[in-house]
Parts: C-alpha cells; structure tokens; sequence
C-alpha cells in the first residue's frame, strides 16, 4: 500500500473519531439519599457546536447498573449522532425506580425525576424543556420509565418501554420487588399504587407520548399486551410493537433503534 494511500486512510480514520459521540462517566449528587450516583452521558458529535440537545434518559433492568447500555448495546453512540441527541444512563440500583414506601433510603423517583434531570440540565448543554426530554429502559427500567413519566409529565413529554414490567403483580416473589413494597401479602395498597397498569387515569389523550414493545416469548408478554388493551379502552394514542423476541439484549439492541427514531420524530415537531 501507497504512503499517500496509508496517510489518506489515516486521515480519515482521525477524522471519523474526532466526529464522533463521546462518553462521560459522572457521579451526580442525591440529597434525597445522601450520597452521590454514578450514571454514563453520552454527548452527540456535534457537542461542541454552540446549539442545545434534546435528552433520552435511558434506564437499566434489575441485577443492571449504570454501564449496561453503553457495554451491550454500544451502537447507541451511533445513534446519538444520528438523532443529535444527548443519552443519559443513570443507575438505579434494584429500586424499580421508586420512591420506597417501606425504606425512606430509597429515592429513585425523586432522583430521576428531579436530582437527575436539574444536573443534566446545569451541566450539560440541554433544551431545558419536556418537549425534548424523553425517557425508556428495559424490563425493569421499563417500568420506570413508564412509572416516572405518567407521574411527571411535567418534566417528561415522551416515554417508552421495551420489555417492561409494566404490571409486577402477578410476579410477587420476583426481583426484590418486596424489598422497596412489602410483600404483596401485608402491603397490596403498595404494590396496586405503583405498578403501571394501575396509572393509566393520569393519563389524557396526547398528554404524552408513548412507545412500548415486547418481545413474542417474553415473560412479560401479557402484561404488555394488557396494557396496550388499556390503553385503546382508555383512547391514549400510543405505539405498540410485539415481534418474535425473548428477555434479552439481542432483542433491546434492536428495540433502541425504534425508540430513539420515536423520540427524534416527537423532537422535531416541537423544533
């Protein structure tokens, strides 16, 4: 190979990682919980232009942390850059996102939803606004994203789910659940009050935006399909996908593509 060819190849190779998104790994402070939370950012390639970004909070499932989405489904800093969108992955410990009537050391709501968004939005160059902040996240964080969003559509104007818990109920002793509710058996008041499927009422028409998707063979097929059902009776526009897919990262790593696209459409018809 040419030295001319070996230097063109060169500079196009530097050229490509110098526009491309990159990662940052930030340790954002909890008053709430008393104690600082790890999460990963990722700024699109265009950062350091002078505009501001849209924002995706995207949430773990339980036994995750904070770095599951950039390890396993690494083609989100592609997309990053496609969209021109900034990808907040906090961690949520086993929480299921939130605020634990049973343990008061447990604020995950109140992190997301507040902590969270007001520090992305101090330090990184955001449109401060619900019109371009969305949140997702798998099985569990699936929940949360749905949970936290229903519930503060104030902050939030797009949600999705992939795969998500979406109605923990029939699952009673599964994921620790009992650990942040009380077992369903002394407190079901706890568990009725903060499953999904049982926050549809806040819901209006259009009042957010909202994707879910589940795979086929996934255990929490039913559900999800459930809470589509609900939400036709209710007359809440939504999108809802199911396809041949298990509970697994082959199935989240194409689920992503969808919903960044779903959100990067609720963006621009507020540009």
């Amino acid at each position: 190979m040419s030295l001319r060819l070996n230097l063109i190849l060169l500079t196009v190779s530097v050229c490509l990682m110098a526009n491309a998104a990159t990662v940052d790994t930030v340790n954002v402070p909890s008053p709430s919980m008393n104690k600082n939370i790890p999460a990963i950012v990722i700024k699109p390639d265009q950062y350091q232009t002078n505009q501001k970004f849209p924002v995706v909070y995207l949430l773990h499932g339980y036994s995750g942390c904070y770095k599951d989405w950039v390890k396993q489904a690494p083609g989100i800093k592609n997309l990053s850059d496609q969209y021109q969108m900034i990808l907040v992955c906090p961690d949520g410990s086993n929480s299921w996102y939130f605020d634990s009537p049973v343990n008061p050391s447990v604020r995950y709501e109140t992190f997301v939803s507040g902590e969270l968004v007001n520090w992305i939005d101090h330090h990184y160059k955001t449109i401060g606004n619900r019109e371009n902040r969305a949140i997702t996240g798998l099985s569990m964080g699936g929940h949360g994203a749905l949970y936290l969003a229903i519930r503060h559509q104030d902050i939030f104007g797009a949600a999705g789910s992939m795969s998500g818990g979406v109605d923990f109920r029939p699952f009673p002793n599964n994921w620790d659940i009992h650990n942040q509710l009380g077992s369903y058996g002394e407190h079901p008041e706890n568990w009725e009050s903060h499953t999904v499927i049982n926050l549809l009422h806040l819901l209006t028409p259009n009042s957010l935006r909202l994707i879910i998707d589940c795979g086929s063979e996934d255990f929490f097929y039913n559900v999800n399909k459930n809470l589509h059902e609900q939400l036709l009776y209710r007359n809440i526009p939504h999108d809802f996908t199911t396809r041949p897919g298990s509970h697994n990262w082959q199935y989240w790593n194409n689920s992503i593509k969808y919903h960044l696209l779903f959100f990067n459409d609720y963006f621009q018809s507020h540009r």
